[in-house]
């Protein structure tokens, strides 16, 4: 008992020291945050060496690869029908406003020219950087640039390995070099604020593999993640870039967005979720079947419906969508996920200004679906009728002035009670994805 108390005031002295950092974001960071949640739509990239064996981007570790079997890949990977112009633009097709780009994924590939490692593109018969491509490409298209990057790493023995919960079979003996490898990282992630552009954000990925709250027989934390370091460099090297970190834990001192993966803002039906929702901007990724990178027998692809409704849902939860695709290894996008893209573009068209620059959280997520804000309008969004014939919106402050289908603007009766607002639904036709009902308020 007395050993679990001492545990407990380390973990609370941990957490004090954390919260007592100071960070003051700067113009350009609180504007770029602003921006950010403007967009409401971005498109997730996994791909890089592993994609080759068509088993997701965890197959290292899955298949407890050693390092000297998986290095084999940097002589088989070569992406020649890569086209950051075919990529960007399947993007665009879908109305999306910005890419997230893996950059370096937990089998420590690097994307990019590194001068920190051999382990990397510019190393394959390709031998192109397809990070700068990438970059290039959405500066020049209009589409903001995120990078993805790996704290954790299955291939680099200064890497602690010993104490992750990952990489264990990867064949490494060597003794670990924490503090060099937390000089890796902030080189490279120097490389990546200076060679690319302006970068949007950094989405940091793999703190879960070594908890701060993980302590020895002596109460000492057995890992320092340096944040405090690394998010200044950040800061310093590109003041708007936001740092987000997928740690599934509220935000630290430095963090500018908080994300969730597979799952809506402070649920958690996938296990990875459960965290508190901060009042930093809001995010939420998910794939497009099963798999983040490619897997070849993962057959179990969303629909357009399912994928509308998901990003509507984040956006009446006042979260942007980042929506995942898993290119193959020779640099195409499957088709599945084109057509898909495409498809949502098509609704994005049509009902982009009941997302884009909207605000959520109007009132609780409803069983017939949500509300989305902008200006001096309320789009309902009408996932599914109740056979009542009509919908009630409990709590709903706002003086309503008029209520038309934003389909085809006929009007909608509406009965504004202190309790809420009635919506009839006689006589309005009701589209099968996502039934739009703007309300004008006072």
């Amino acid at each position: 008992m007395k050993k679990q108390l001492v545990v407990i005031i380390i973990l609370f002295l941990g957490y004090l020291s954390a919260a007592s950092q100071s960070y003051t974001p700067t113009a350009e960071n609180l504007k770029q945050r602003n921006a950010f949640q403007d967009m409401k739509f971005g498109m997730f990239i996994h791909w890089g060496a592993s994609s080759v064996l068509g088993n997701g981007e965890w197959v290292m570790n899955n298949r407890n690869i050693h390092v000297d079997e998986y290095a084999r890949l940097l002589h088989i990977f070569n992406p020649v029908d890569f086209d950051a112009k075919k990529w960007v633009a399947a993007a665009k097709s879908a109305g999306m406003k910005y890419i997230t780009l893996i950059t370096r994924h937990h089998d420590g590939f690097s994307n990019w020219d590194t001068k920190q490692s051999d382990w990397k593109i510019t190393n394959t018969a390709y031998g192109k950087d397809i990070v700068k491509q990438m970059a290039d490409e959405c500066h020049l298209q209009g589409i903001k640039i995120v990078f993805y990057y790996s704290l954790l790493d299955w291939y680099r023995s200064d890497y602690q390995y010993e104490t992750g919960r990952t990489g264990k079979g990867t064949g490494r003996t060597a003794k670990s070099d924490w503090d060099h490898y937390i000089v890796f990282m902030k080189a490279q992630l120097t490389e990546l604020l200076t060679n690319y552009g302006q970068v949007s954000g950094i989405w940091f990925d793999g703190h879960w593999d070594q908890l701060e709250n993980d302590v020895d027989k002596s109460g000492k934390s057995k890992v320092d993640w340096h944040y405090n370091e690394i998010y200044q460099l950040i800061h310093q090297l590109q003041p708007q870039c936001m740092i987000g970190n997928n740690h599934h834990l509220l935000p630290i001192a430095g963090e500018d967005f908080q994300m969730f993966e597979k799952d809506l803002p402070g649920r958690n039906t996938t296990g990875f979720g459960g965290a508190a929702v901060s009042q930093l901007p809001l995010e939420t990724c998910e794939t497009m079947n099963d798999s983040w990178g490619f897997n070849i027998t993962d057959r179990n692809y969303k629909s357009v419906k399912k994928v509308v409704q998901y990003l509507v849902n984040a956006a009446g939860n006042n979260a942007n969508f980042l929506l995942n695709i898993g290119p193959m290894p020779n640099g195409i996008i499957q088709p599945e996920f084109t057509d898909t893209l495409k498809a949502v573009g098509k609704w994005m068209e049509k009902y982009g200004e009941t997302v884009y620059g909207t605000r959520g959280n109007i009132v609780a997520t409803q069983d017939w679906g949500v509300l989305t804000a902008k200006d001096k309008n309320i789009f309902v969004h009408l996932f599914k009728s109740n056979g009542a014939g009509y919908i009630f919106i409990p709590g709903l402050q706002q003086q309503v002035l008029k209520a038309t289908a934003f389909a085809d603007k006929k009007s909608v009766r509406f009965k504004q009670q202190p309790e809420g607002l009635f919506i009839y639904l006689d006589g309005m036709k009701e589209d099968d994805i996502d039934t739009v009902i703007q309300l004008q308020i006072q």
